[in-house]
């Protein structure tokens, strides 16, 4: 049996331990870049097993979100450089999330005012952070079928300034309702053509776009997350038959060979097993996918634990934990108390909340 404090390889990746850091948004990028506190943050988390970095968009069309940083120009790669030597420097390893937020974005975000893009033109009931505030976001446009390959090559662009930026890997992010799952899920997708309809059809942006960033810097260093139940804050419905979009999906991407495939188990922040649903068979699911994978959504030191040693699980990410206790992988494996959230400090600001969570003190 599996301890979650064993070694483990995820594709090209060895990892010291089996605790990942989820990706967190925080809204601490001045000009859509990390700066000198984002260094000093992921520096204190290198412990983990592996880091998977706050979303990060693909285009300066893919933001939704105030202050969020991006992996597309090279200010950005020189900013995120930083952050990797020193992940790196104290033995870590750190992955980037990809992110194209789709419809849930606002028009003051992005180039010229333009409207947001999506499956479709159907305007999302979510909430934008903005210089406003939150706000409603903006009606967006459907993307034509000659634009998407467009947006393939803005992901496998921003996987290139990954690696130029020093990461050791890049993670997908189909999940939380942003474009890729907008595609996928046919509550949201009312497109016909290629990329409509058919389970396949709704599923081919997904697929080419993780066929082209493996081509681009290689299967062992390319991860994906997935969310089959997640409806984040209400912002896409669930698919109509979810069993067989994500088996689908997993399916699809099973002979990529990729590093991991990370699944968001139920509600996002919320139940892993959502009062308002029918269970999800994540088992079956597993079943398809032969590489490493990585489960999330408020995991117990116990549960985790169990996840790991029983095989169910390869690996295991926590999110919030991660927040308020830079030592989480000490305090986990001497079952030591963990600090408590300032959910007041969780977006924006500086350092209070950020970078100022107490450690436990040195070994006597």
């Amino acid at each position: 049996m599996s301890s979650l404090f064993d070694p483990v390889k995820l594709g090209d990746m060895t990892l010291a331990n089996r605790v990942v850091m989820a990706p967190l948004t925080r809204n601490r990028a001045a000009g859509n870049k990390p700066g000198p506190l984002t260094v000093e943050y992921y520096r204190q988390r290198a412990t983990a097993g592996l880091i998977v970095s706050e979303a990060s968009q693909i285009s300066p069309m893919g933001q939704g979100y105030l202050d969020t940083p991006g992996i597309h120009d090279g200010e950005q790669v020189a900013a995120w450089r930083s952050v990797t030597d020193a992940v790196h420097a104290e033995g870590g390893r750190i992955v980037i999330q990809l992110w194209h937020v789709g419809r849930i974005s606002h028009a003051s975000l992005l180039p010229g005012g333009a409207a947001p893009v999506s499956s479709t033109s159907r305007q999302s009931s979510g909430m934008s952070f903005t210089r406003g505030g939150f706000v409603q976001c903006s009606p967006p446009r459907a993307l034509r079928d000659d634009e998407l390959p467009g947006i393939v090559a803005d992901y496998v662009h921003a996987a290139r300034c990954a690696m130029d930026a020093g990461f050791d890997g890049v993670e997908v992010h189909s999940a939380n309702t942003y474009l890729l799952e907008q595609f996928l899920r046919d509550s949201v997708n009312d497109r016909g053509g290629p990329y409509g309809g058919s389970i396949a059809n709704r599923a081919r942006l997904l697929i080419e776009v993780m066929q082209a960033v493996t081509t681009a810097i290689g299967a062992g260093r390319t991860g994906v997350r997935l969310s089959p139940m997640t409806t984040f804050m209400n912002t896409c419905a669930r698919d109509s038959d979810p069993a067989a979009l994500y088996g689908h999906v997993v399916a699809r991407l099973a002979p990529l060979g990729l590093a991991y495939l990370h699944v968001i188990e139920g509600e996002t922040g919320g139940p892993r097993v959502p009062t308002d649903a029918s269970p999800f068979d994540y088992a079956a699911l597993r079943a398809r996918f032969p590489g490493p994978w990585m489960v999330n959504n408020g995991y117990s030191r116990a549960e985790a634990s169990e996840a790991v040693s029983s095989g169910r699980a390869d690996v295991v990410a926590f999110g919030r934990p991660f927040i308020c206790n830079p030592d989480l992988v000490r305090r986990l494996r001497e079952d030591a108390p963990l600090n408590a959230l300032d959910p007041k400090t969780l977006y924006g600001g500086g350092e209070k909340g950020y970078t100022d969570y107490p450690f436990l003190p040195p070994p006597r």
